[in-house]
Formats: C-alpha cells, structure tokens, sequence
C-alpha cells in the first residue's frame, strides 16, 4: 500500500559515462529541486520478499525507484524464469513498450520504493532538459549493464559464468561504497542460476568446484570471499582459457 510520507525525493544512481576526473563510484544524478519536484509527484509502496511488483504484459502506469531492497527483473519463459537483471538502491524499473510492461518484476528481499506515475513524469521531462539528460544517463547505465550480461551468457562453463557474476557483484558493491570483504548476494540461487542461465544444479556444481579449489570461500548462501585473487580473476576474464 502506498506511503503518503514523503522523504527528500527520489535518488537516480548511475556512473556518469560523459564526464571525466571524477571520483570512481555511482554518484547522485539529480539535483535537490529536481527531488524535490518528482518528490510531489510520487508515493512511496513497500513490497514484501517474493512479492509481485508487476506481471509482464501489464499496463504499464508507473516506474519505480528503489529506495531499499533488492528486486528482480525477469521474463517467463516455457523453459522457466530467465532473469534479465538485479536491482539496487539507486536504480530504476519499470520497462515497458507500447504501453505495457516488456518483462516482469518482483522482490527478491523486502523492498521500499518510489512510484513514479508515467503521465506525470513525461510532463516534467518535457519541461526540464536537465532532468531528461539524468534519465538518460541512467538509461546509459543500463545499457551497459545488458552488455555485460550478454557476455555473461555467451560463456560456456559455469564456473566462469560464476566467477564473472561475483565479480559484478563485487564492482556494484565498490561502486556504492560499500566494503568487499566479502560479496553479498542478497539474492536465492535459483534467481542467480536463472540470471546466468544454468540449471540450479550446474550452478551449485559450480560454487563447490570454486570452494574446493580454494578460490572463494562461502561463510553462507550469501556472503563470499574471494581467496585466490590471481584464479578468480583468470577465471572472469572472458578471454582466458582457464578451465576448472
């Protein structure tokens, strides 16, 4: 249900693909007044762990910007879910074509979220330049993103599969500065195994090969470490021949 408490506005994250010199990291792409304008316009909706958001094929009436949580971008296939992406604090779902949703989206943890009404949000962009060239620049990042799990999926082992998804992880994580430690997957392994596009046991075959190698150690189903940083990265390198 929706929120009708109000913080500073939604926060857009991306890494700016444009400007040079500056700190490595997400950095925040909107501007107070720009918050505080798409703030006026928003509720804010909370979701529960493995709750729908929305199904694909649904009118498409808002976007969303995630405040907390981590949600799931998927598409059903006849073979099962195919994963398309993760989301994180920061980011922006709600893809649609024609007026409908183009994929499916629910939550892989509990999630707080902005809600974005469509109609509303192409009258501001129309009216603010500055504000179109944020999107944009997200959208960029976005793009990127879908590059990089194109080259994910084009590899035939699992184990590099694994390695270059923890290694993702691990930038996404450094990029919003936070520790790595350790990398948290904050997602179940069905999800992941679906984003690389393996079945569950291929995947599980993968974590034990990584961990009886002595490459990552796994404290639990969500945290990792990396122990073999010469391996792991071998290993994620799409050009190495490296074979376990």
């Amino acid at each position: 249900m929706p929120d009708e408490t109000h913080t500073a506005g939604p926060a857009i994250y991306a890494v700016d693909p444009w400007v040079r010199g500056k700190p490595r990291g997400r950095h925040q792409l909107l501007s107070d007044d720009e918050r505080a304008l798409l703030a006026k316009i928003t509720s804010i909706v909370r979701f529960n762990k493995g709750e729908h958001i929305y199904h694909e094929g649904d009118a498409a009436d808002a976007v969303f910007n995630i405040i907390s949580g981590v949600v799931i971008a998927y598409r059903a296939l006849a073979e099962g879910d195919h994963v398309t992406s993760f989301l994180y604090q920061g980011d922006l779902f709600g893809l649609s074509e024609e007026g409908y949703y183009s994929n499916a989206a629910k939550a892989a943890t509990s999630v707080v979220a902005y809600k974005i009404p469509l109609p509303a949000l192409r009258r501001h962009l129309d009216k603010n330049a500055d504000l179109d060239v944020d999107f944009i620049v997200k959208l960029c990042e976005d793009l990127r993103g879908a590059q990089c799990h194109a080259l994910l999926l084009a590899q035939k082992r699992a184990a590099t599969k694994l390695a270059m998804f923890l290694e993702l992880q691990e930038h996404l994580q450094l990029a919003r500065g936070e520790p790595t430690l350790e990398i948290y997957l904050p997602m179940d392994r069905s999800s992941i195994a679906a984003y690389l596009g393996l079945t569950l046991a291929a995947l599980s075959r993968a974590f034990r090969t990584l961990v009886s190698k002595r490459i990552i150690f796994s404290r639990d189903r969500h945290h990792i470490k990396i122990l073999d940083r010469n391996a792991f990265n071998r290993l994620a390198d799409a050009r190495s021949s490296e074979t376990y």
